[in-house]
């Protein structure tokens, strides 16, 4: 400036320049900061400015006040040397942000990038936003990596407490095409083993009815964490609504925005999903088939067991539980039922005792690998594992025990081997009634089945036709259904004798029988689950799960 005064013979038309810009450039900041800080508080971009929130078409007085303390306060210290690096930090941080937004669009050839340059590039944006960094560390690395950790703490503050709509976001960009790559790298092959993650599609509806505030079962989403690694994974929820796509479409847009939001406040890493269908059946057959892509497919169904149906004389539930475990057969799905889903532990509820598992067919060891995954939960860190083999009577005992104890140590799973013969089943435990409760729940299965079955017989015989059940004709063979009752009183008297206090009981999931009357098995199903508080009943899908040590 000196230099410039020695040049000029009317310096002070110099002064009078050097002041007029200079209060410009303050009058402008004093009136286009407020209005910048009144719209970001409108937006909520930052909660901590909500209670300045400023009416449209008012003028922003206290924002305009803040402002012009802060100005007061950098004339007060008498230095612009302390504050010109700080201005200039920001100033370069704009643009550094400028170029990476055009780089990342660029790069990822976003279709809304449309430039008016003609002749962009993305290498020029991060030669920008790298030259931008290299001159501030070129002025004063100390501020520089202040202004940096200020940033990134607002960053960090606005994603976390910050409610602003989406205006585009080159990061939103990154990650859509790195998902795609990944995706296309996964394939559409098997998953090794080693690889395999469980993908829960939990369907959520309710077999009986829940208030209107609660979208799904308050546990439902407590129970789906507990399939997952220290609850990281995907869990999809899906719903079905009954009735026609355009009357429905914007019911179920809502109950999805609502499904949506208790999955977040259960904070349950997962995705809502809610389709419209004629009925449930159907629906439910198109979810399977359709839902997910490639290896994000679900590979497990989750649902609730259907407690009620007797009690509130639901008499189609039975058809529709078969016909979803058919159709999750049919799909290779592996399915999960919860039996007393109500008793069932929240993070904060500590459970003693032991996971039993009742291992009766093979399933690739998914049964083993959830109750290793129950493990990993704070809620059932204190309970052992117990696995129960079924043996026949004349079987070797002990060398079934050897074998899947090494089976386990291969597996590097810890759990103690009981083998229970079916000669087991007939001795009458000490001191409980174990057995005499399941042969009351026998009895009364026996001639509530005997009435059913009397009942379609005697339809078919008066209507000449073949025997008819829920529309669809069945064979019975009523020595085959004495059989799989007789089997399932044992099984459930066998639960109920070893497992009574168990934390949780796992049990393999019977496959309902060929052209066998549903109603049928959901006797058999009530009669396993039969007093007992907590069980899960899985089947899984034929393929491996976990990895062998040898």
């Amino acid at each position: 400036m000196k230099i410039l005064l020695d040049k000029l013979s009317f310096s002070a038309i110099v002064h009078i320049g050097i002041i007029l810009s200079t209060l410009g450039a303050a009058l402008q900041s004093l009136t286009g900061a407020p209005r910048l800080l009144a719209a970001i508080a409108n937006d909520d971009i930052l909660p901590v400015l909500n209670y300045f929130k400023v009416a449209d078409g008012s003028e922003p007085y206290i924002f305009t006040l803040f402002t012009a303390i802060v100005c007061m306060g950098c004339v007060i210290i008498g230095n612009l040397d302390l504050i010109t690096p700080t201005v200039t930090m920001f100033f370069f941080l704009c643009y550094m942000g400028v170029n990476l937004s055009c780089f990342l669009l660029d790069l990822l050839d976003a279709p809304s990038w449309r430039p008016g340059w003609k002749f962009p590039h993305w290498s020029l944006s991060l030669l920008g936003a790298s030259l931008c960094i290299v001159i501030m560390f070129l002025i004063s690395w100390s501020f520089t990596v202040v202004s940096l950790a200020l940033a990134s703490l607002i960053y960090y503050y606005v994603s976390i407490k910050g409610k602003a709509g989406d205006w585009g976001d080159g990061f939103k960009s990154a990650y859509f095409q790195l998902a795609l790559r990944s995706l296309r790298s996964l394939g559409a092959n098997q998953v090794h083993p080693k690889n395999w993650y469980p993908i829960p599609l939990v369907f959520y509806r309710p077999w009986g009815k829940l208030p209107e505030n609660v979208p799904c079962h308050p546990k439902l989403a407590d129970f789906a964490n507990c399939m997952k690694k220290k609850g990281r994974g995907m869990s999809i929820f899906v719903n079905i609504l009954d009735g026609d796509y355009h009357e429905c479409a914007e019911d179920a847009k809502a109950a999805c925005k609502q499904l949506d939001t208790y999955i977040n406040y259960k904070n349950c890493e997962g995705v809502a999903e809610i389709v419209v269908a004629p009925n449930m059946s159907e629906g439910f057959r198109g979810i399977v088939q359709t839902m997910g892509l490639g290896n994000l497919k679900p590979n497990i169904v989750v649902m609730r067991y259907t407690e009620i149906w007797r009690r509130e004389n639901l008499k189609e539930i039975p058809a529709r539980f078969v016909g979803i475990i058919n159709d999750c057969i049919v799909a290779s799905k592996a399915v999960v039922i919860v039996k007393g889903l109500d008793e069932w532990p929240n993070e904060y509820q500590r459970q003693y005792g032991t996971i039993d598992l009742y291992w009766i067919v093979r399933d690739g060891g998914l049964m083993l690998l959830l109750s290793q995954l129950l493990l990993t939960k704070e809620s059932f860190e204190s309970c052992k594992i117990q696995v129960f083999c079924i043996a026949e009577e004349d079987s070797d005992a002990e060398g079934l025990k050897a074998d899947v104890k090494k089976f386990l140590y291969d597996l590097r799973m810890q759990a103690e081997v009981i083998v229970i013969t079916i000669k087991s089943w007939d001795v009458q435990p000490e001191g409980g009634s174990q057995q005499e409760e399941s042969l009351e729940a026998f009895t009364a299965a026996q001639q509530r089945i005997a009435g059913y079955l009397a009942e379609i017989k005697a339809a078919a015989k008066k209507e000449g036709t073949p025997l008819m059940a829920d529309g669809k004709p069945v064979v019975v063979n009523e020595q085959q259904v004495e059989k799989f009752l007789y089997t399932t009183l044992k099984l459930n008297s066998t639960i109920l004798r070893y497992s009574r206090m168990a934390a949780v009981v796992l049990v393999s999931l019977p496959p309902p029988p060929v052209n066998h009357p549903a109603y049928c098995y959901m006797e058999y199903m009530d009669l396993l689950v039969e007093n007992v508080p907590r069980l899960l009943m899985v089947r899984g899908y034929r393929r491996d799960v976990g990895t062998l040590f040898t």
